[in-house]
């Protein structure tokens, strides 16, 4: 089991700026990939970003350049730092952790609202 805690959405201007952080717990040792998804009202759960145990990066077309995802495997914490930010770019953004045998685990979404 592992448990997914995210903190740090809010509301902020178009062309501002935010941060998440998702913090692991449980059984931290076997999470292999972290990513952070969203989803707006009426649409799915789109991919934004990902990262490996070994720091390879993978992003959604729309946030490149703009949004970096990190992750600080010493405190199991993944961190998505939102630059540019756009009123598209509003959803809830949920923290998700794949352990090595493939099993995926949510946390429980922040909002991120930009304001046009």
């Amino acid at each position: 089991q592992v448990q997914l805690v995210e903190s740090g959405g809010g509301l902020v201007q178009a062309g501002g700026s935010l941060g998440l952080s998702c913090a692991a717990s449980g059984s931290i040792f076997s999470i292999n990939a972290m990513g952070w998804y969203r989803q707006a009202p009426g649409k799915e759960r789109e991919l934004v970003a990902t990262i490996t145990s070994g720091g390879s990066t993978n992003y959604a077309y729309s946030v490149k350049g703009r949004f970096t995802i990190s992750r600080d495997n010493a405190k199991n914490t993944v961190y998505l730092q939102m630059n540019s930010l756009k009123p598209e770019d509003t959803a809830v953004y949920y923290c998700h952790a794949v352990l090595q045998d493939y099993r995926g685990y949510w946390g429980q979404g922040t909002q991120v609202t930009v304001s046009s």
